[in-house]
């Protein structure tokens, strides 16, 4: 379809394959399939959920939301949610809010997803971006620690955005700023469209500035980390990321070569493979870290309590 080669992609990018849905399955569909999992792990039934956040930029319709859908899906009767639109960092935005809820004693079971259908707004004739993004899901509940945990869960979170860099990675059209008409769909606006060396620059340089600022905010050194999670936009940025914090290897998950950029659900599936490969253990200190359209950032110090 494009000009290039598995070769070239793997060179570029890391990305040795990607999983793309089938004609008709939707992002509340990936994102349902990670609910029960979740609920099955913890043998919880729908009925247990209090609150759906469902980070994602490619939700099923602008309304309802997604959340609702998903809410329908489960059987979460009672549940309440809402989508939340950050890119690439959807889930760590969504975590940090999910965890307001517990903290303030509001809620004691939210679930957190991160899912997209990146397929649905790919332009597959742009090598820019075709060769990138795959589509995925994942989900977490947010509960409070047990008596005698400790410290435990969610232990500090730095977010940013700016909005100065929106033109390096955005969907144009379909909004109200310019709303759906047959020359968008001709000058193929509803496609994702990047200026990679922008956003390759500013997520090296942000992802590394909001890790470590992090770190020293609780004073903790990058030899502190039992695991680094970040987003898997690219291999090049996150080796550059790692090389600049000065993780060791063995610190790091990284596993975009299996998956692609799945936007809002690579770090939810790179824990899940942290802690398949024992990377991610009870105890252990894991950092998130990611960047991505808005320009939005954002970095999260868990203390792993399951």
């Amino acid at each position: 379809m494009v000009d290039t080669s598995d070769a070239w992609i793997r060179e570029r990018t890391g990305i040795f394959e990607r999983h793309i849905v089938e004609k008709g399955v939707a992002t509340s569909d990936l994102a349902h399939e990670a609910c029960k999992r979740v609920l099955s792990q913890r043998s919880l039934l729908p009925t247990d959920i209090e609150t759906i956040i469902v980070a994602t930029v490619t939700p099923d319709t602008f309304f309802p939301s997604t959340a609702c859908i998903l809410q329908h899906k489960l059987g979460a009767a009672g549940a309440w949610g809402f989508d939340l639109s950050a890119a690439c960092c959807g889930f760590l935005f969504g975590l940090a809010t999910g965890s307001q809820f517990i903290t303030t004693g509001i809620h004691k079971k939210v679930l957190v997803v991160g899912a997209d259908v990146m397929s649905s707004v790919i332009n597959y004739e742009d090598r820019a971006t075709c060769v990138i993004f795959g589509d995925g899901a994942g989900a977490v509940l947010l509960e409070p620690a047990e008596p005698g945990e400790g410290d435990v869960g969610i232990l500090d979170f730095l977010h940013e955005i700016d909005g100065s860099g929106g033109c390096f990675l955005q969907m144009p059209a379909g909004g109200s700023r310019l709303p759906s008409s047959l020359e968008t769909v001709r000058r193929k606006l509803h496609y994702v469209h990047q200026d990679g060396p922008q956003v390759f620059k500013y997520a090296v340089r942000k992802m590394y500035e909001v890790s470590r600022a992090i770190l020293e905010r609780n004073s903790l050194t990058p030899a502190d980390i039992d695991v680094f999670i970040p987003h898997q936009a690219n291999r090049r940025i996150i080796d550059a990321t790692v090389e600049r914090m000065g993780l060791r290897s063995d610190q790091v998950l990284i596993n975009i070569d299996r998956y692609g950029n799945t936007t809002a659900a690579t770090i939810p599936l790179a824990t899940a493979d942290a802690i398949e490969q024992g990377k991610l253990k009870k105890g252990g200190l894991v950092l998130f870290a990611a960047a991505g359209a808005g320009y939005t950032v954002g970095a999260a110090l868990v203390r792993w309590a399951y």
